[in-house]
C-alpha cells in the first residue's frame, strides 16, 4: 500500500510562461503574457480579518514545530508529485474554476479566462488570456463555445465593462458567450442577463443546442434585477450554430411555498434553520442518467432532467445541525451516492481547526435509495481533511471530482488554503484521505484569502487553480487510481458529470 508520508519542499517549483496571442477588439481583449515570478504576489487576495495576537502566536508555534507548512511550504503525500506552477500572469483577479477540451484547459479568472495547452502536463504553455472582468466566471465549454458567468454589478454587457453600484437600474449580470473554434483567438458572441446574475453555471449539452442551468440566489429587494421571491433557476437555451440567439426559456421553481426551510448564510458560522432558501449556489448534472444534484444554500436537492426546459424535484434534504451553506455536488460513477460540500464562512473562515470539529465545513456523504420518483437522498457520513489548519488560512470543502476507477468511489477536491485532497468514499459510512497536496498559508499574522479554488483529475492528471499562487499540475501515483490513467477523455465540465465508461475510452 502506498506510504501517507509527507513530503516537504521549501518553494512552488515554477515553469516558463508560453507567448499568449497579442490581440485587442472592442469587447475582447486578448493580453500578451508578461514574465513569470517565482513568488507570484497573490493579486487581489484580500485580507479577510484579522486574528488575535494569541492566534498569530498559535500558528508561528504550529510551523516551528512542522505541525502545518511554513510560509509558501509545500508539504504533500509521497503518492503525488508536483509537476508544474504557472503563476499568474495579465489576469491579477482571483483565480476560479477550470474546464477541459482535448489538450487544452480553461481557467477562469475574475478577470478574465486564460487557456493552456497541457499537452505536455509538466509544462504548460499559454494559447490566450482575455481580458473580460466579472466575478467570479464560472467557466465551460463545450464544443466551439465558451460560457462565463457574471455575478457582479457591471455598467453593461462588455468586456470592457466596469463595476458600478448594483443599485443602478442600468446594471448588468448574467452569462456571456464566447467562439472559441480558433483558440488563440476567442471570440465574444453572445450575452444574456439574467435575474441575479449568475453565479455558476451548469452545461446540459444535445447535438444542436447546449443548455444551460444558471445558478444564483441571495435575492435583495434593493437590487432592481434581484427581486424576491428567487426560488427556482435560470434554464437558457444556445443553439450551437447561431449561439447569438441565445435565450432564456424558463425558470422553473424548486422551492414553492412559504415559510422557514432552512436557507443558509455563506458568511453565517452556523446555520439559523430560519431563512429561506432562494436560488441555488451549484448544480450537477448526469446527463446519462437524467439526473441532477443541486446544492441550494439550506437544502440539497435531487431532480429529473429528462426534459431539460423542465427538471422536476424528486427529493429534497436538509442538515440543520453541520450544514451552514450546502455549496456543491458531486455523483459516485453508479449514481447511486452525492457528495454534498458545506462552505461554512462563504470560503472566507478558517474552519479546518480544532474548534469547528470535523463535520461542519465539511462533506456530506449520501446514498441515493430507490428508484424512479421515489429516490430519496439519505445521510451516510462526512468527510473533512484530517490535518489542522492555521487561523490565518481560509479553509473549508470546495470543488472536487471523481477519479474515474471502476468500482470505486474516489474523488479528489480543493479545499482553499486546506490544499488539495484525494478521498475514498467507497464505503459511504467510512471516508477516508489517501493523498494530499498543500502549501502552508499565506500569511503566518493575517487571515488572507487565498488556496486552490478547483482541484479536477483529467486525463491522468490532476489541475488544481489556485485563487493566489496560480495553475497546478499533479501526477498521482497510487495503485489505487492507476486505471484512472487509462480512462481518456475528449471534454471535461466537472458540473456536466460524464459516464467515464461509457461515454469515453478506457
Amino acid at each position: 500500500m502506498t506510504s501517507l508520508r509527507t513530503t516537504r519542499t521549501p518553494r512552488a517549483r515554477t515553469r516558463g510562461l508560453g507567448v499568449a496571442t497579442a490581440a485587442a477588439g472592442l469587447l475582447v481583449s486578448l493580453l500578451a503574457a508578461g514574465p513569470a515570478a517565482a513568488t507570484p504576489d497573490p493579486g487581489d487576495a484580500t485580507v479577510r480579518g484579522t486574528v488575535t495576537a494569541e492566534q498569530a502566536a498559535e500558528a508561528r508555534s504550529a510551523i516551528q514545530s512542522g505541525e502545518i507548512p511554513g510560509v509558501d511550504e509545500i508539504v504533500h503525500t509521497d503518492n503525488i508529485t508536483h509537476l508544474a506552477n504557472i503563476p499568474k500572469d495579465a489576469l491579477k483577479g482571483t483565480n476560479s474554476d477550470l474546464a477541459f477540451q482535448g489538450r487544452y484547459a480553461f481557467a477562469g479568472n475574475y478577470d478574465g479566462f486564460r487557456i493552456f495547452d497541457i499537452s505536455k502536463p509538466s509544462d504548460p504553455k499559454t494559447v490566450a488570456q482575455v481580458l473580460c472582468p466579472g466575478s467570479q466566471n464560472d467557466i465551460s465549454v463545450s464544443g466551439d463555445l465558451l460560457f462565463l458567468s457574471t455575478d457582479s454589478s457591471r455598467s453593461d454587457n462588455s468586456c470592457a465593462s466596469t463595476s458600478q453600484p448594483a443599485t443602478e437600474k442600468s446594471s448588468w449580470e448574467g452569462m456571456k458567450i464566447f467562439d472559441i473554434s480558433d483558440i488563440r483567438n476567442p471570440k465574444y458572441v453572445a450575452a444574456v442577463e439574467t435575474a441575479c446574475g449568475s453565479h455558476t453555471h451548469t452545461l446540459v449539452p444535445e447535438r444542436k443546442n447546449v443548455y444551460v442551468y444558471v445558478s444564483s440566489y441571495s435575492p435583495n429587494a434593493a437590487f432592481p434585477d434581484c427581486q424576491p421571491p428567487h426560488d427556482g433557476i435560470t434554464v437558457i437555451k444556445v443553439p450551437r450554430k447561431s449561439p447569438e440567439k441565445a435565450a432564456i426559456v424558463g425558470f422553473p421553481v424548486l422551492f414553492p411555498g412559504e415559510g422557514p426551510d432552512g436557507g443558509g448564510n455563506p458568511g453565517g458560522p452556523t446555520n439559523p434553520g430560519v431563512s429561506k432558501t432562494t436560488g441555488c449556489h451549484d448544480i450537477t448534472v448526469l446527463p446519462s442518467k437524467d439526473l441532477a444534484a443541486g446544492a441550494c444554500m439550506g437544502d440539497g436537492i435531487l431532480f429529473d432532467i429528462k426534459d431539460p426546459e423542465r427538471p422536476r424535484v424528486i427529493d429534497q434534504v436538509q442538515d440543520n445541525v453541520n450544514f451552514a451553506f450546502w455549496h456543491s455536488a458531486t455523483f459516485n460513477q453508479k449514481a447511486n451516492k452525492v457528495v454534498f460540500t458545506d462552505e461554512l464562512g462563504g470560503g472566507g473562515a478558517a474552519t479546518c481547526n480544532a474548534a469547528v470539529g470535523p463535520n461542519r465545513g465539511a462533506d456530506g456523504i449520501y446514498d441515493i435509495v430507490g428508484k424512479g420518483d421515489r429516490r430519496e437522498l439519505v445521510f451516510r457520513s462526512y468527510y473533512k481533511i484530517p490535518r489542522h489548519q492555521a487561523d490565518t488560512e481560509n479553509c473549508v470543502a470546495h470543488n472536487g471530482s471523481l477519479i474515474p476507477v471502476k468500482g470505486k468511489d474516489l474523488m479528489v477536491q480543493s479545499w482553499y488554503q486546506g490544499g488539495v485532497s484525494v478521498w475514498d468514499f467507497t464505503d459511504s459510512r467510512k471516508p477516508k484521505e489517501i493523498a494530499y497536496f498543500e502549501r502552508g498559508p499565506l500569511s503566518a499574522t493575517s487571515l488572507v484569502g487565498g488556496g486552490t479554488w478547483s482541484a479536477y483529475y483529467y486525463n491522468g492528471h490532476i489541475y488544481s487553480n489556485d485563487m493566489a499562487k496560480g495553475f497546478d499540475v499533479l501526477r498521482l501515483d497510487d495503485r489505487r487510481t492507476d486505471a484512472a490513467k487509462r480512462v481518456r477523455m475528449h471534454e471535461l465540465n466537472v458540473q456536466t458529470q460524464p459516464d467515464y465508461f461509457d461515454d469515453f475510452d478506457d
